[in-house]
C-alpha cells in the first residue's frame, strides 16, 4: 500500500505558463508551508532560474532536470538524491540530467555535507518532490484521455493506459500539468515497488571526471583573477618580522602581502608562487603556548591521573561495583593527531566588489563560509553569492571556512578577484587535525565473568567531548561511569571522518575483547550477552537500536564463518555511529610464522540502500581509511610545527596493502540512516583483535607499526 503525504509538508513552488510548455516544480526543503503559486513569464523564468535551485523540471522533450543541493565530495549524494526523485517520478533515468545547486537558504535548510546526515534529512522531501510531479502528470493524462486517473500507470517517463494501449510521454503532458493545482496529499511508492532505488547506478559526474572537465575548485578561473599562496605561522606563534625581498625577485610575482599573521605571495600561476614562498624569510615569536608532542605525552598522563573531569554519564554505584569485583581489567589506549589529507588541497575563489562578494569553490558548509565572509566584511549575507564546485575529498576538513576567509581578505586588500591555493605541505602544516586522545578503561567482573562495572575516562587535545557516552555498552552495565577531559591547545583541530568514534570505536572494541578474554567468553557471545541484558533490563536510557546492532553482529558472524576454521585467526568489532550499524570481522592466517591479513567481512545496516554501487564503495572506502590510519599514520609536533609535511613522511595506506573486502547490507526497509562515516570506526578494532588472536600482542596505540608490540611482526596483506 502506498503512503500518503500531507500538503503541509509538500514545500512546493510550481512555476507555470511558460511558452516552452515545461513543468517546473521548486520543492522546498525546509518543511515549511509553501508560498502561493506564481506564474512567471519566459523572461522572468530565465532571469530567476538560478534562484530556483531546488526544483526539478520536465521539458517537452521529456528530459528531466534535477538539482542536487548538498556539496558533493565523493559520498555519491549528487547521484543518489536524483535517484530518489526519479524513483517516485517513474522517470526514464537515461533522460535525467543532474546539476549542482548553489547555496540558497530560501530553498534549503541543511545544505551541508557532514555527519552522514544528508540522505536521512532529505529522504522524504525528495520522494515527495517526485511523487507530486508524477501526480500532476497523471492528472493531465487523465483529462487528455478522458479516463479516471486510477486507470493509469507510469513507467520510464510515460503515462500508460493499459485498456486502450495508449502511452503518453511526460514531455507531451508538461504544459497541461503545469496548469494544475498541487494536491493536498500525494501517494508514495511502497518500498517493494522501487525500480531505480536499490539498483547500481553510475556516478553522474563520471564522464566529466574521466575527461578532465572543470568541475573542481582547482579548475576555477575568472577573467582578471590573480593567484595566491600563503605562508602560515607555526601554531602558537606570531610574526616578528618579514623579509620578502628574494621572493619578489621571482618572475611573475606581482605582490607580497602580510595580513592577519600570514604572508601571501601573489602572481599569475602556482609554480612561481611555490618557489617564491620558499624564499620568504619570516621570524616568529611565541604568542601563547607553543606545544610539542613530548608536551602532550606528559599532559595526557597528568590529566588522566589528576585532571578534573566532566561526568558524561553515570549509572548505578560504580565504586561499590569495583570494590566487590572478583576481577578488574584496566587498559589505556591512545591515538595521535591526523591530517585529513584530501586529494584536492584547500582552495577557494573570492571576488570582493564593494559591498558585494562572489564566492566559488569546494566547501562542506557553504552557509558557514558565507556567514564568516559577511562578518569579516560587515555586509549582509544576501550580498554574497556562493557557487559550489565538486570537492576532491574533505573528510571534515572543509567544514571550516578558514581557507574561504583567506581568499576574501586578500581580494579585499588587492581589490581583485583572487584564488587561494594550498600546496600539499600547506595542507598538512596549516590544517585542522583529528584530535589526539587518550582513554583509560576499567571493567569489573564478578565470579561468573559478568561485567558488573565499567569506567571510561577520555582526555583529548581540542577534542571537546572525547566520548560517546550513550553508545554501547552503555545501557547494558548496571554500574557505569564515563568522563571526559579537554585540553585547549593552539593546534587547531576539526571533525575528522566519524568524529571521535573513528578512534573511540577501536579502543572500546579492543578493550571489550580484553574483558571477554578475562571473563573466559567468546568475544561475539560476550557482546551479544551485553545486548540481551540491555534489551531485557536496560540501565538508564538506550540511545541505540539493540535489535539492529544484534542483527549486524549475528550476520557478520555468519558471513565470516566466525570461529569455524582453526587455521583462521579472527578479530571482531561492531559499532553504532551516525544512525547506522556496522560489524566487521578481520581474518588473519599464519604463513611462515608471520600473520597475513587476508580478508575483512563487513555487514552494514544503514536502512534502505539507495545506490548499491555507491554504498559498496562507501563501505570499502571507510574500511580502507580506517585500516590505513590505524596502522600507519601519525602526526607529531615540534615547537608548534608538524614534523610530517608531505606523503614521504606521512604514511598512508597503499593499494597493495588493501585485503579482500566482503561487503554485505541488511535489507530491512528502514528509511536510510547514513553511510559516509559508519564503516570506518569498527575497522581498527577488528584488525587489532585479529592480530592479538594470531600473535598474542595487544596493540593499544595507533599507528600500529610504531608500537613496540608490533616491532617484530611483519603483517602482510594478501588480496584474493
Amino acid at each position: 500500500m502506498a503512503e500518503l503525504l500531507k500538503s503541509n509538508r509538500r514545500d512546493f513552488l510550481k512555476i507555470a505558463g511558460t511558452a516552452a510548455g515545461g513543468l517546473f516544480i521548486g520543492f522546498y526543503w525546509s518543511g515549511c508551508d509553501s508560498p502561493k503559486m506564481q506564474v512567471l513569464t519566459d523572461e522572468e523564468v530565465l532571469s530567476q532560474a538560478h534562484n530556483f535551485n531546488s526544483f526539478l523540471s520536465i521539458s517537452p522533450s521529456g528530459d528531466v532536470v534535477i538539482y542536487s543541493p548538498n556539496p558533493e565530495l565523493g559520498q555519491n549524494i549528487k547521484t543518489s538524491f536524483p535517484m530518489v526523485v526519479a524513483e517516485e517520478l517513474d522517470a526514464d533515468w537515461e533522460k535525467v540530467r543532474v546539476f549542482q545547486a548553489h547555496l540558497d537558504n530560501d530553498k534549503f535548510d541543511r545544505q551541508v555535507t557532514g555527519g552522514s546526515g544528508a540522505m536521512p534529512h532529505s529522504w522524504e522531501r525528495l520522494r515527495n518532490a517526485g511523487a507530486t510531479a508524477k501526480f500532476l502528470l497523471v492528472s493531465a493524462a487523465a483529462a487528455q484521455l478522458d479516463v479516471d486517473a486510477s486507470e493509469l500507470t507510469t513507467e520510464k517517463g510515460q503515462v500508460i493506459h493499459s485498456k486502450s494501449g495508449k502511452k503518453i510521454p511526460y514531455g507531451d503532458l508538461v504544459t497541461d500539468a503545469s496548469k494544475l493545482d498541487v494536491p493536498e496529499e500525494v501517494p508514495l511508492k511502497n518500498y517493494k515497488d522501487f525500480k531505480i532505488i536499490g539498483t547500481p547506478v553510475k556516478n553522474v559526474d563520471n564522464k566529466a571526471m574521466f575527461t578532465g572537465q572543470p568541475i573542481y575548485g582547482l579548475d576555477i578561473y575568472r577573467e582578471g583573477m590573480v593567484q595566491a599562496m600563503i605562508q602560515r605561522p607555526p601554531f602558537g606563534m606570531k610574526i616578528k618580522s618579514v623579509d620578502d625581498s628574494e621572493a619578489r625577485k621571482i618572475a611573475d610575482i606581482t605582490d607580497v602581502v602580510t595580513f592577519n599573521n600570514n604572508v601571501a605571495v601573489v602572481g599569475d600561476s602556482t609554480w612561481p608562487l611555490m618557489k617564491a614562498k620558499k624564499l620568504l624569510k619570516i621570524d616568529y615569536e611565541p604568542d601563547g603556548n607553543v606545544e610539542s608532542t613530548e608536551d602532550h605525552d606528559r599532559l595526557f598522563q597528568d590529566l588522566m591521573e589528576k585532571g578534573k573531569a566532566q561526568v558524561m554519564r553515570q549509572d548505578g554505584n560504580v565504586d561499590q561495583a569495583f570494590g566487590n569485583a572478583a576481577k578488574v581489567v584496566t587498559a589505556e589506549y591512545q591515538c595521535p593527531f591526523l591530517s585529513h589529507s584530501p586529494m584536492e588541497p584547500m582552495n577557494f575563489f573570492a571576488h570582493v566588489k564593494g559591498d558585494k562578494v562572489e564566492l566559488v569553490g569546494p566547501t562542506q558548509t557553504p552557509d558557514r563560509a558565507r556567514m564568516e565572509t559577511a562578518q569579516l566584511l560587515d555586509i549582509p549575507t544576501e550580498n554574497i553569492s556562493m557557487e559550489l564546485t565538486r570537492l576532491g575529498g574533505g573528510f571534515g576538513r572543509r567544514l571550516r571556512a578558514d581557507f574561504v576567509v583567506e581568499a576574501v581578505e586578500l581580494s579585499k586588500i588587492l581589490d581583485k578577484p583572487v584564488k587561494v591555493t594550498w600546496s600539499r605541505e600547506d595542507d598538512m602544516t596549516g590544517g585542522a587535525y583529528r584530535p589526539a586522545v587518550r582513554y583509560k578503561f576499567q571493567a569489573a567482573l564478578d565470579d561468573s565473568g559478568k561485567m558488573i562495572g565499567y569506567k571510561l575516562r577520555g582526555v583529548g587535545i581540542n577534542a571537546g567531548n572525547t566520548t560517546r557516552e550513550n553508545n554501547f555498552p552503555s545501557g547494558s552495565v548496571d554500574n557505569l561511569l564515563i568522563e571526559s577531559i579537554n585540553h585547549n591547545s593552539p593546534i587547531t583541530t576539526n571533525a575528522w571522518r566519524a568524529p571521535i568514534t573513528n578512534f573511540l570505536a577501536y579502543a572500546e572494541q579492543s578493550f571489550l575483547d580484553e574483558v571477554a578474554l578475562e571473563a573466559g567468553k567468546d568475544p561475539v557471545s560476550f557482546r551479544l550477552e551485553l545486548m540481551d541484558r540491555a534489551k531485557k533490563d536496560p540501565v538508564g536510557e538506550i540511545h541505540y537500536d539493540i535489535d539492529r546492532m544484534k542483527g549486524v553482529v549475528e550476520m557478520a558472524a555468519e558471513k565470516s564463518n566466525w570461529g569455524k576454521d582453526s587455521n583462521v585467526m579472527q578479530g571482531f568489532s561492531v559499532y553504532f555511529s551516525h544512525r547506522s550499524y556496522v560489524a566487521q570481522v578481520a581474518n588473519i592466517e599464519m604463513e611462515d610464522s608471520q600473520p597475513v591479513l587476508k580478508k575483512i567481512t563487513a555487514v552494514t545496516d544503514c536502512g534502505i540502500v539507495v545506490n548499491p554501487t555507491g554504498a559498496n564503495q562507501q563501505v570499502r572506502g571507510g574500511i580502507v581509511d580506517g585500516m590505513g590510519h590505524a596502522m600507519f599514520t601519525n602526526m607529531t609536533f615540534a615547537n608548534g610545527l608538524p614534523n610530517q609535511k608531505n606523503f614521504d613522511t606521512y604514511r598512508l595506506i597503499r593499494m597493495k596493502e588493501v585485503p579482500e573486502i566482503d561487503v554485505h547490507f541488511v535489507d530491512n526497509g528502514i528509511d536510510p540512516t547514513g553511510l559516509g562515516e559508519p564503516a570506518l570506526p569498527p575497522t581498527g578494532g577488528a584488525i587489532a583483535n585479529a592480530i592479538f588472536k594470531a600473535t598474542g600482542r595487544r596493540l593499544r596505540s595507533q599507528p600500529f607499526i610504531e608500537q613496540k608490540e608490533f616491532s617484530d611482526i611483519k603483517l602482510e596483506i594478501k588480496r584474493a
